[in-house]
């Protein structure tokens, strides 16, 4: 079997950074993902995909992306059911991202919170150099 999802959007918003009981990070985030073809009026359309990351990758998320910014995502598609503040059963699908790789600097052009590493679980200090 294979559960396995790649993909490149836009953050709709800033990542919420959350700690469970037992002090394990998590971070949520939404992306906007084009779809590979026009619509009929000649329009791509957008998917809003919710994204989950977890422990160090949450708190890297959390300190260094931003709404607009472009990122990569590998992971799997998970679905949850929860009963609203309504008391009704709803299905929730999303990402459990275990890689997230930033595509492009952030906006005012600084390079103080973003050197070019990839971020999909330990940093790497070879990926510094990369060109972008």
């Amino acid at each position: 079997m294979l559960n396995r999802v790649v993909l490149i959007g836009r953050l709709t918003r800033d990542p919420e950074l959350r700690y469970t009981t037992n002090g394990t990070a998590v971070a949520t985030f939404a992306l906007a993902v084009e779809r590979p073809f026009t619509n009929q009026n000649g329009e791509r359309d957008v998917d809003f995909i919710d994204i989950v990351v977890w422990r160090k990758l949450a708190e890297t998320c959390a300190n260094h992306l931003g709404k607009g910014r472009l990122v990569a995502v590998e992971g799997r598609l998970q679905t949850r059911s929860y009963d609203d503040s309504n008391g009704i059963r709803r299905r929730a699908v999303e990402v459990v991202a275990d890689s997230v790789r930033f595509l492009d600097w952030p906006k005012n052009n600084s390079t103080d919170n973003f050197d070019g590493q990839d971020f999909g679980g330990d940093f790497y200090e070879d990926d510094i150099d990369v060109p972008f």
